[in-house]
């Protein structure tokens, strides 16, 4: 309910799943390391789906932010363990005010 209330406030009707998916999909990829993101969309950017989501967890009430925070943490372990350092050509700059642990990974390479 306070997922539902916080997208018809702030995104849009099924954002966050949206986004949860967007991660999965980016996760999913075959090969023991990720490739580059895809960042020609705004919609299938997983580093923008990772800071929205992180922007949700700022705005949601305890009890929703733990629950939404479990299914994030399992993505950010998969990512983490996954995780090579990009290529410098990539944009990082984050499009919103809440920067998602993706994105602060691949910052700390830079």
């Amino acid at each position: 309910m306070a997922i539902r209330r916080l997208e018809e406030e702030l995104l849009w009707p099924g954002a966050v799943a949206a986004d949860l998916a967007e991660c999965r999909r980016y996760l999913e990829k075959p090969g023991r390391f990720l490739p580059d993101p895809e960042m020609n969309c705004s919609h299938c950017d997983p580093l923008v789906a990772r800071d929205c989501l992180e922007a949700a967890l700022l705005r949601l009430p305890r009890g929703a932010r733990t629950d939404l925070g479990r299914i994030v943490a399992k993505l950010d372990a998969e990512f983490d363990r996954r995780f090579v350092p990009l290529s410098p050509h990539l944009v990082l700059t984050p499009p919103f005010g809440a920067c998602g642990h993706w994105r602060r990974r691949f910052m700390e390479n830079y």
